[in-house]
């Protein structure tokens, strides 16, 4: 299973907190955590991943893979900018928005219109993301839908 964690390329400490709980969560889930590979949520996320010995790929906006935060396993370089965000999707089966502004917004619609389920930490209000408060929440959530 592959699970995104979308959300702002800087973000508070609290957001940051709760990315990389999230992130140890996935990868004692035994899933692969896709995100942006860039800084903020994506990196906090990808740090808890790697910390729980998971592995990490990032989906990055540019041409060089040395953008990528020091946790990624596996850069990918798209050269496409925030189209790049279709791609983080795409290759999800669940996406985890924690926070967020446009970029993270863009990448909620493009789950939506591929009927994938998006769970919102503090992310955007609106009608097909599934409000949760928590990284305990999300994990509740994946494992209910998992059995």
């Amino acid at each position: 299973m592959n699970i995104a964690v979308i959300g702002g390329h800087s973000c508070s400490k609290d957001m940051a907190r709760i990315a990389e709980e999230i992130g140890k969560a996935i990868a004692q889930l035994g899933a692969t955590l896709i995100s942006g590979g860039l800084t903020g949520v994506m990196e906090a996320s990808c740090k808890g991943a790697k910390s729980a010995g998971g592995k990490t790929i990032g989906i990055l906006p540019g041409h060089d893979k040395a953008e990528a935060n020091p946790y990624v396993d596996i850069p990918i370089v798209t050269g496409l900018g925030y189209m790049r965000n279709n791609l983080v999707v795409k290759n999800a089966d669940i996406i985890i928005a924690i926070d967020g502004k446009e970029g993270t917004l863009s990448e909620i619609a493009f789950a939506l219109q591929m009927k994938k389920p998006v769970l919102g930490i503090d992310s955007w209000n609106i009608p097909g993301v599934i409000k949760v408060k928590d990284a305990p929440s999300v994990i509740d959530w994946i494992k209910k839908r998992r059995k």
